[in-house]
């Protein structure tokens, strides 16, 4: 997925009126301001209850569902591209926090009102978490080359931890 989907697919959802912010590794890009390695998806938290206008501005450009995990996550793919975008909802409380459900019932995601930040994308800001929630996603699992890269990016310009 390039820059320009990235940013066409972010504009579509705000002409919606969707609110997203950017995860995944055009996350970690998006607050390095640079795109550091090539990314095969665009990962998007979204407000649960906008799921519906989520699902139909990107099925006019051609999207559809391919992947139903809900209420974890889905995937919605535009045929013939290759462009996908793995959408995660999320419910948020007064206070900004959000939570998003997880394989495990008893131990959602949680996103602390802080992490909800801005970043760049080609020279664009635009919505993404946090580095250190950046950091919380990319535990409890055997991390693969594209992890390992983007964690060493996040702890060279950060200089945060990281657990590889």
């Amino acid at each position: 997925m390039t820059a320009d989907t990235v940013l066409t697919v972010l504009a579509l959802l705000r002409k919606a009126g969707a609110d997203v912010w950017i995860a995944g590794g055009w996350g970690i890009d998006a607050l390095l301001a640079a795109q550091t390695r090539p990314h095969r998806d665009l990962d998007l938290l979204h407000r649960a209850e906008q799921e519906p206008l989520v699902v139909e501005a990107l099925s006019r450009e051609g999207f559809t569902e391919t992947l139903d995990w809900r209420p974890v996550r889905f995937v919605l793919s535009r045929h013939g591209t290759g462009d996908e975008t793995d959408l995660h909802p999320l419910s948020f409380a007064p206070d900004g926090s959000a939570v998003q459900s997880s394989p495990d019932p008893g131990r959602p995601f949680v996103y602390p009102a802080e992490c909800f930040t801005t970043g760049t994308v080609d020279g664009v800001s635009v919505a993404c978490i946090s580095p250190e929630q950046q950091v919380r996603f990319h535990q409890g699992y055997e991390p693969s080359d594209r992890d390992r890269h983007d964690m060493a990016r996040l702890r060279e310009a950060f200089g945060i931890a990281t657990h590889f």
